[in-house]
């Protein structure tokens, strides 16, 4: 008599959870668009460098014969515009040392900045969106996700150091730009010279006030084009 066959038994493949296989791939996503974010960082890099080209001589700046009096309101307002057409981006860069220095000064406010920025950078900005964000296990649309930004960000401005800080960097900065423009004489810049339009983040920053003859020469261009 031939021995009987072993019993084969039933094997039962696990069904996988939707929960956990969502939750897999949104945990094997990347937290950030990387060439985004590489794109924004080399595209900044390169308006920075462009606008630091910009820059006035630092000699040309602190000129002490240049340095009068104004002898009325009017003047120094009509000094502070031409000089801040002259010196801007020497102005900007002064303001954003005192920035620098005054959030250095105050780590505690410079940590909670920095967390805020990140919190922007990879929950919204730069975050893919797809898969959608989940935290705690609750799934955060893209408007519910800008709105808790927001909100965290009017905390951490209105009910923490970091706003102090800010408004009293820039007001420190903004007074001693203003005064030396007050101060210094414009008669000895070239202000009549063609200044290089400035391009990307930087291009709110230029002046409204351009020569007439720069700004009639195009018109016929423009109207062969039309």
């Amino acid at each position: 008599m031939s021995p009987s066959a072993p019993s084969i038994l039933p094997i039962s493949v696990p069904q996988v959870n939707a929960a956990n296989t969502a939750a897999n791939a949104t945990a094997q996503s990347p937290p950030i668009a990387t060439p985004a974010f590489r794109s924004f960082i080399n595209h900044l890099h390169d308006q920075v460098r462009n606008g630091f080209a910009q820059r006035r001589p630092w000699a040309e700046l602190v000129d002490r014969s240049a340095f009068t009096k104004p002898e009325s309101l009017s003047e120094a307002v009509q000094r502070v515009r031409k000089n801040y057409s002259y010196f801007r981006v020497n102005y900007l860069s002064f303001v954003a040392l005192v920035l620098a220095f005054s959030l250095l000064s105050h780590p505690g406010s410079l940590i909670i900045l920095l967390a805020l920025v990140a919190a922007w950078i990879f929950l919204y900005l730069f975050r893919p969106s797809d898969p959608p964000l989940v935290l705690f296990g609750r799934t955060f649309s893209e408007r519910e996700t800008l709105g808790i930004l927001i909100v965290f960000s009017a905390i951490v401005v209105f009910l923490t150091s970091v706003g102090s800080v800010l408004i009293s960097a820039l007001m420190v900065g903004s007074a001693i730009v203003c005064a030396h423009g007050a101060f210094r004489v414009p008669e000895d810049l070239f202000l009549d010279e063609q200044v290089p339009e400035a391009t990307g983040f930087l291009s709110f920053l230029g002046g409204t006030n351009q020569n007439t003859s720069a700004v009639a020469t195009p018109a016929p261009a423009v109207a062969a084009r039309v």
